[in-house]
């Protein structure tokens, strides 16, 4: 899988957001300091985020940026759905509406597999879990494979 730039920011975004006081809002200055993004790029992330449900803002001098679910209730999926679409695209399409023929004709099932595996991680995975430090057991588990840190 290839994380995008717009993904990463936007993940660590909400991170630093779940990481902080949650009853006062972050500046987008802050925030883009904080974890080294680009002030144009995070606002527009950040946009997309606020209309997906998993930030709100307040503007104004007092105002900024906060998470608009508790992060116990925010999973990683659901950032990079957020910003991204899909977890898995072929084509720009879901891997159930493409079909194949031919030799090449399992190969539906080998991206619905993909899918399923990565939501197994990222869906699992919620931002209080991540900003503490505190990855679920399972996770952490497959970070012990020697072949997890290979790239290849």
């Amino acid at each position: 899988m290839h994380v995008t730039a717009k993904a990463d920011y936007a993940v660590r975004a909400v991170i630093e957001l779940a990481s902080g006081s949650p009853g006062s809002p972050r500046k987008v200055d802050e925030l883009a300091q904080a974890q080294g993004i680009p002030v144009s790029f995070l606002e527009n992330i950040l946009t997309q985020l606020r209309s997906s449900g998993i930030v709100r803002s307040q503007r104004g001098p007092e105002g900024g940026y906060w998470l608009a679910r508790p992060p116990e209730d925010v999973n990683l999926a659901q950032v990079i759905r957020a910003v991204e679409g899909p977890l898995v695209g072929v084509r720009g399409q879901r891997p159930e509406e493409i079909s194949y023929s031919g030799s090449a004709e399992s190969l539906q099932q080998v991206w619905i597999a993909l899918r399923a595996n990565l939501r197994k991680v990222l869906e699992h995975v919620t931002l209080a879990e991540v900003a503490s430090g505190k990855l679920p057991p399972d996770v952490l588990e497959l970070t012990r494979e020697e072949e997890a840190w290979q790239t290849r």
